[in-house]
């Protein structure tokens, strides 16, 4: 069945055009003064900071409790269940599927994995796609969200790019227009219902680790205890894993195939388990829309097994998995 493209490859006015002379190495050029902060973009920041530092400071806390014995079984077995479940719902559904079109999936699951997705609390469904489209229409070019060599190929340059790519970009406000780079997102009802629904599947997040953790050890001391480790420890997991892609798959690990000008996008096997396969990044840019990122022997690619699986179950169809002729053809 011939499909139509998915993934945008035109800038739209907030992201203009790369200047034609980049280098590959220079500083990308300014985005000018910026305007002054209305009562929106303070609201803005202030939800970032709140998504981007709780969890994080969640885990020094953890330690505190880990190291005074205030951890029970159940915490770690909801943690993993939820960021297996809220990982892959952004791999899979997110990535994989909605952003690149690697699989056509049935309206339950295609709507099942957007809301797992959503429950990793790394923003809406189509702001999250869209931003996605922009990052490889732009990689490692002006006009990228979230580009390390934002600021040069220099060892200053790179250690400010690094900290910007990893979670600088988050506070830059820069929105990418949906209408723009997921018009298809937009023209699904079923998916925008579920961009809507982001606060409250934001709360249902919070809610499901407290009140499986009350129900399990039958105290409030467990439902809070498992709120910190399956709720807040593993939403601080998750976040800095897939910011990693972002930042640490475009400076560091090897390069076997071939991608655009100016796109370092690397593989990193030690991220591989944690990313359910999404840090054999250096292939995922050479070809977009495989459902297979880890194609050589011994690479996981838990991901991948999982579209299987479904794939089996008659779940998912029309999948792009990697041929061995389109591998070699991108091979270095």
């Amino acid at each position: 069945m011939p499909r139509s493209p998915t993934t945008p490859t035109t800038a739209s006015p907030s992201a203009p055009s790369p200047p034609q002379d980049y280098d590959g190495t220079s500083p990308f050029p300014t985005d000018g003064p910026a305007p002054p902060r209305d009562g929106g973009e303070r609201l803005y920041v202030t939800v970032t900071a709140v998504i981007v530092v709780l969890p994080f400071l969640a885990i020094g806390l953890a330690g505190w409790l880990l190291w005074g014995s205030l951890v029970h079984p159940a915490d770690i077995v909801l943690a993993l269940v939820l960021y297996t479940v809220t990982g892959l719902g952004v791999t899979v559904g997110f990535h994989r599927g909605l952003t690149h079109g690697g699989y056509r999936a049935v309206r339950p699951v295609r709507i099942a994995l957007a809301v797992a997705g959503s429950l990793s609390f790394q923003g809406d469904v189509i702001t999250w796609v869209a931003t996605h489209r922009r990052h490889h229409a732009f990689t490692d070019r002006p006009g990228g969200p979230h580009s390390p060599y934002r600021y040069g190929t220099h060892l200053r340059g790179q250690l400010r790019g690094l900290l910007h790519a990893h979670v600088g970009w988050l506070f830059r406000n820069d929105r990418t227009p949906p209408d723009r780079y997921a018009p298809d997102l937009l023209a699904d009802p079923d998916i925008r219902r579920v961009a809507r629904a982001f606060p409250e599947l934001c709360v249902l997040t919070l809610a499901l680790p407290f009140t499986a953790g009350r129900l399990i050890g039958g105290t409030w001391l467990h439902g809070v205890t498992a709120l910190l480790w399956a709720r807040l420890v593993r939403v601080a997991l998750l976040h800095h894993v897939t910011w990693s892609v972002n930042s640490l798959c475009h400076m560091i690990g090897d390069r076997p195939f071939r991608t655009r000008r100016h796109d370092r996008a690397t593989n990193l096997w030690p991220l591989a388990l944690l990313s359910f396969g999404e840090s054999r990044h250096n292939l995922h840019h050479a070809d977009p829309t495989s459902a297979r990122h880890g194609v050589d022997r011994g690479q996981l690619d838990p991901s991948a097994a999982v579209i299987r699986l479904l794939e089996r179950f008659g779940w998912v169809y029309d999948v792009r998995w990697p041929t061995p002729a389109r591998v070699a053809a991108r091979r270095t």
